[in-house]
């Protein structure tokens, strides 16, 4: 009796209208989750995390339904996620799908990790420029310090 090839492969239903979030890094895909404030999204939300991935050894994949992200959504996913790419969906079909970039300018996306910003005392809006999309690092506006992808905290 010879043995069958078997292939396990996980199903996950498509999604008519939405994005797909593809090529997270595995342990970064709870933080785009949470920056997306996905928990208290009231529609059908799929995510998976350490799933194998050729390109990546492990990646995570996050499906949401009825959402398309704006600029500012895209920019946070890109600082957490560069190298994930989005695809929307719309009835069914793949009508678009890009890698994410990292913005030139981080306005109202992270907080500034120096204690005495006046960011962290007063209602101003952050603003960083990045300097380093290699290695992902922002100076702040305001008071300079330069903010490491380590440090990177989201608003």
């Amino acid at each position: 009796m010879e043995k069958e090839d078997s292939r396990k492969e996980l199903k996950v239903s498509a999604i008519e209208n939405g994005t797909v979030i593809d090529h997270i890094p595995a342990e970064n895909v709870f933080q785009v989750i949470k920056i997306l404030n996905l928990e208290k999204y009231n529609n059908q939300v799929l995510i998976g995390s350490y799933l194998d991935s050729r390109k990546m050894g492990k990646k995570g994949i996050i499906k949401v339904s009825n959402k398309f992200f704006k600029s500012d959504e895209i920019n946070k996913i890109s600082l957490a996620a560069p190298s994930a790419t989005l695809i929307v969906i719309k009835n069914f079909e793949v009508v678009e799908k890009k890698k994410v970039e990292i913005p030139d300018r981080a306005d109202n996306i992270v907080k500034c990790f120096n204690p005495n910003c006046i960011t962290n005392h007063e209602e101003v809006p952050t603003r960083f420029t990045v300097i380093d999309k290699k290695e992902l690092r922002l100076r702040c506006h305001y008071c300079e310090k330069i903010t490491a992808r380590d440090n990177i905290t989201f608003r």
